[in-house]
């Protein structure tokens, strides 16, 4: 393999991870929230996909961007169903036991599932590219301009979000719940408002990712449990509840899944990944950033 290869996988590798990062992200972001897994991370990140294609006709391919245009408007819908979400899967079984969160979150992950495979069909379909068109040639190596633009944007919405909680007083109001709600609603934080604030969070980045990976990959109404599975393990490689593990965990995933599938195959990739995911757990169960010690359910 030439070395003009390699770096062409590992641009694939670091796209792919950057769009894992952003359904890490949005994972955590509602575990640190509620203490309780949103077991349909996955299915909101195929609904992301999904509603890119049912909007893609009404910009066509305006200025060859149309997914860059799609991106906010996706994002922003996507939101507003959190806060729907939220009221529907967390608020009303807030005081019952944990188990019931994720079971609510696992039900209608299941019905997104279904409406989806209603409406598209079964089979897997193509979201609308961020940038149409060929990249730049480098020597002999031509980057491609999605892979190019998902990986910026999937590095602008990393650090936005991450600004977003650390340098606002919004997100610094959405930690302080995160940490410890009755204290924060103590000093006249209103801990609802923020969790739904982290909900819409939460959805908008897995729309987000929604786009961005269905141009390359494509979509189907069965992707989700794949998508929440890489959540999973992208959490549980860079450290529960940590922001900055979760990124982690997911670029270390893509850069693995793609280098390992170069020299194999895609399914020894998958086969590998769980492998090491078995030996984290065995041999490092905090992750790679440990976070202090906080029980999840």
């Amino acid at each position: 393999m030439t070395s003009l290869a390699l770096a062409q996988i590992l641009l694939n590798g670091l796209a792919l991870g950057a769009a894992y990062a952003l359904i890490a992200l949005g994972f955590v972001i509602v575990i640190n929230a509620v203490g309780a897994v949103n077991f349909a991370q996955g299915e909101l990140v195929m609904a992301g996909g999904f509603l890119s294609i049912a909007l893609a006709p009404f910009v066509g391919d305006a200025a060859g961007i149309p997914g860059l245009l799609l991106l906010p408007l996706v994002m922003a819908l996507m939101g507003l169903f959190g806060i729907g979400f939220a009221h529907l899967a967390y608020f009303p079984l807030k005081n019952r036991p944990p188990v019931a969160v994720f079971v609510s979150t696992i039900a209608i992950g299941l019905v997104l599932q279904h409406l989806a495979n209603a409406i598209f069909g079964a089979a897997p379909r193509a979201g609308p590219p961020l940038i149409a068109g060929d990249g730049p040639a480098l020597g002999g190596l031509t980057l491609s301009l999605q892979q190019l633009a998902v990986l910026a944007s999937a590095a602008i919405l990393v650090s936005a979000t991450g600004l977003f909680l650390g340098k606002t007083q919004t997100g610094r109001r959405m930690r302080a719940v995160a940490q410890d709600p009755e204290m924060a609603a103590a000093i006249g934080i209103r801990p609802a408002r923020m969790i739904a604030l982290s909900f819409a969070l939460a959805l908008a980045l897995a729309g987000a990712a929604g786009l961005l990976l269905s141009n390359q990959f494509f979509v189907s109404p069965n992707d989700g449990g794949l998508f929440m599975l890489k959540a999973y393990i992208a959490v549980t490689i860079g450290g529960w509840g940590r922001l900055d593990g979760a990124v982690l965990g997911a670029l270390l995933i893509g850069l693995f899944e793609t280098l390992v599938a170069a020299f194999t195959s895609y399914l020894a990739a998958e086969a590998l990944l769980y492998a090491m995911l078995l030996a984290m757990l065995a041999f490092r169960p905090g992750g790679l950033l440990p976070e202090r010690t906080r029980s999840r359910v």
